[in-house]
């Protein structure tokens, strides 16, 4: 059986380097591609069609593909055939739970070494990612959206903003030089202004929306 074309991304010098050694020590797999930002990935799929792509979930990107949630369901749509496994330090469950739910592999990166292997081996036998089951906003939700969105304060929508791209209260607290309090507050004021009742119910929201893509 041909071993299967992985192509890795990661703006880290010593990462890529880390899983080049791990996907080259196992027969079944041969590393076709690397690249450090989602411009560069998304060339090597479309040059190289591999089976599995292994990704940062924080990259630099660009307008057109993005980062993080953005650019992994960009890689689901255009690429179903290609599975996903995705390397993260990210503190917030509810986007690897959203990953998970979208079929992509998880893995902390601090755990790297004792899961890649495995999980490169749970993949190999895997079907690829189905295409999103979300619809996608029709205008008019759309527009209700933007009209629930410009209710929020600047601060209350860049806690939401960064809720969404995986940050965590903490995370965001620090971040922001803002007590973890006055974050929690501003999110629970955020939820209540867009009618969802949980942190689940928010980030679905967001990312049906699409009002952060």
């Amino acid at each position: 059986m041909p071993a299967l074309k992985v192509v890795i991304a990661d703006d880290h010098p010593i990462v890529l380097l880390g899983m080049s050694h791990i996907i080259e020590r196992d027969m079944h797999f041969t590393l076709v591609g690397e690249a450090v930002s989602s411009s560069q990935l998304i060339d090597l799929l479309h040059q190289h069609q591999p089976e599995v792509v292994i990704t940062d979930f924080n990259m630099p990107g660009d307008e057109v593909y993005g980062d993080g949630l953005k650019m992994i369901e960009y890689i689901i749509r255009h690429f179903p055939a290609t599975q996903i496994l995705v390397l993260t330090m990210l503190s917030n469950s509810l986007i690897a739970t959203r990953l998970e739910a979208l079929g992509v592999g998880v893995i902390q990166k601090n755990h790297m070494q004792e899961e890649i292997g495995q999980a490169l081996s749970v993949l190999s036998k895997r079907r690829g990612p189905q295409p999103l089951t979300s619809a996608a906003a029709e205008p008019d939700d759309t527009a209700q959206a933007d009209t629930l969105f410009a209710n929020l304060s600047p601060r209350e929508l860049e806690v939401v903003r960064l809720l969404v791209a995986g940050m965590s209260v903490t995370d965001i607290a620090r971040q922001l030089s803002r007590s973890k309090k006055t974050v929690s507050t501003q999110k629970i004021a955020a939820m209540r202004k867009l009618g969802v009742d949980s942190d689940m119910a928010l980030l679905t929201y967001c990312i049906e929306t699409k009002l952060f893509n």
